[in-house]
């Protein structure tokens, strides 16, 4: 059962990476382009599963503050080697980790962020250091007003600072902002600091071989299909 209805959110703030963006699929191709010979589906979840033990490191203090794109290289060094990598030289590795950059959307983003910009502000509010969301947008037409990241707050979700970084930002109360996601985890930091929020089915975030529970939970404002479903929602 969705929350009771709330006012109108006037900001939408997107996670990006498996809400926005097909990270798996993306990193599938460009692995079957580069060394057909590995794993692509393998790598592409090792080099996630990296992230979350990362960021940890530098919200506990144990590293400094890092953009993604360091932490992301960080990681593709140390799996390298495990999937037979491990010569891979410097230039290509450093093409390798731009992957991120330029990271193919979702069938229904484009037109559903078009479709929901005509009526809210739309941002990213993402871990993606401002480059990276920035050439990812150019690459893949996502129309965003303007982008947030927890770059600009120094600040990784789930930290508050990068929920309520967003409704400063904007001079706004809290839950005047809308967080849309497709990890409960993320919308429950959202929920914590007073943001409404939109789940996003994304069952095939992790590839067709390891599907996702999309199923709903109590708490969030909508519980969508997609954007677009969002968009009719909204009254887009």
């Amino acid at each position: 059962m969705e929350a009771a209805v709330l006012p109108t959110p006037q900001v939408l703030a997107f996670d990006v990476f498996g809400t926005v963006v097909d990270w798996h699929g993306s990193i599938l191709r460009e692995m079957a382009q580069r060394s057909p010979q590995v794993d692509g589906n393998a790598f592409a979840l090792a080099w996630r599963e990296g992230y979350r033990p990362a960021m940890e490191q530098v919200r506990n203090g144990t590293l400094g503050w890092m953009r993604i794109d360091a932490l992301h290289r960080r990681i593709l060094d140390s799996i390298l080697p495990e999937f037979g990598l491990g010569h891979m030289p410097e230039a290509e590795r450093v093409a390798l980790n731009r992957v991120w950059h330029r990271l193919s959307p979702w069938p229904d983003a484009v037109a559903g962020l078009q479709r929901l910009k005509k009526r809210f502000v739309i941002t990213p509010l993402s871990n993606g250091n401002i480059a990276l969301l920035t050439h990812m947008a150019k690459n893949a037409g996502l129309p965003w007003d303007c982008v947030l990241s927890a770059e600009v707050f120094k600040a990784y979700k789930p930290d508050p600072g990068a929920y309520l970084g967003v409704a400063d930002v904007f001079e706004l109360p809290p839950e005047a902002v809308m967080l849309v996601a497709a990890h409960h985890s993320d919308l429950a930091g959202a929920r914590a600091c007073g943001l409404q929020t939109a789940y996003i089915e994304r069952p095939l975030e992790f590839g067709a071989a390891r599907p996702k529970d999309v199923s709903p939970r109590p708490g969030n404002t909508y519980h969508c299909r997609d954007f677009l479903d969002l968009a009719d929602r909204l009254g887009c």
